[in-house]
């Protein structure tokens, strides 16, 4: 099975059990009647991003649905903490992209964001045999990415929150979802008979 479609989402919940908080965070992600399988991050040649409302509508409760997921955790007052989601999709059709989860404590949402771009588009250039310094700052190595042209789009979706003030537990999550083709084409054809 490859997916032909994949879509970005995020999401934060509080609870005072943990387990719970992570419902809440996938419930406001909107995957929570999904049965989510964790995978490695690359994208398919050819996989197209949807937005968020089309992805939704491709998802049935208790599929099995493919993502590459970011998550974290707190029940620590006050505390500062991201999930993030990158993503390299390269302009040669044949070719793969790439996906990179990040979680972290401390970062604000820009910060874990490019961090998580970065990831991505780093792996996605080392395969395309782009040639670039490690230590270049991340504005410049992302301009120099996207003037090789090889690489078209890269992109992040990032949720921060603040640990809950009377020590509730604190769930972030990123994810990119796939999608089969299959339900790409029956969202099609909905859309048609609306129509």
């Amino acid at each position: 099975m490859i997916p032909k479609y994949f879509f970005l989402t995020k999401g934060v919940g509080r609870h005072k059990e943990q387990l719970q908080s992570f419902e809440l965070a996938l419930r406001d992600a909107g995957i929570h009647y999904c049965n989510l399988v964790n995978v490695s991050s690359i994208v398919p040649p050819g996989c197209k991003m949807v937005s968020r409302e089309q992805g939704l509508k491709m998802v049935q409760p208790g599929e099995i649905t493919f993502v590459v997921l970011a998550r974290n955790a707190t029940n620590e007052p006050h505390r500062l903490l991201a999930s993030s989601i990158g993503v390299a999709i390269p302009s040669i059709k044949n070719q793969y992209g790439y996906l990179s989860e990040h979680h972290s404590f401390g970062q604000t949402d820009d910060k874990a964001g490019d961090y998580s771009e970065d990831l991505a588009a780093t792996m996605l250039a080392t395969t395309m045999g782009i040639q670039f310094d490690p230590e270049t700052a991340w504005d410049e190595r992302k301009q120099l990415f996207k003037t090789t042209g090889m690489i078209i789009k890269t992109t992040n979706i990032t949720q921060t929150a603040i640990g809950d003030k009377n020590g509730l537990w604190t769930t972030t999550v990123a994810a990119a979802v796939f999608v089969s083709a299959k339900n790409g084409q029956l969202l099609k054809a909905k859309a048609k008979t609306h129509s």
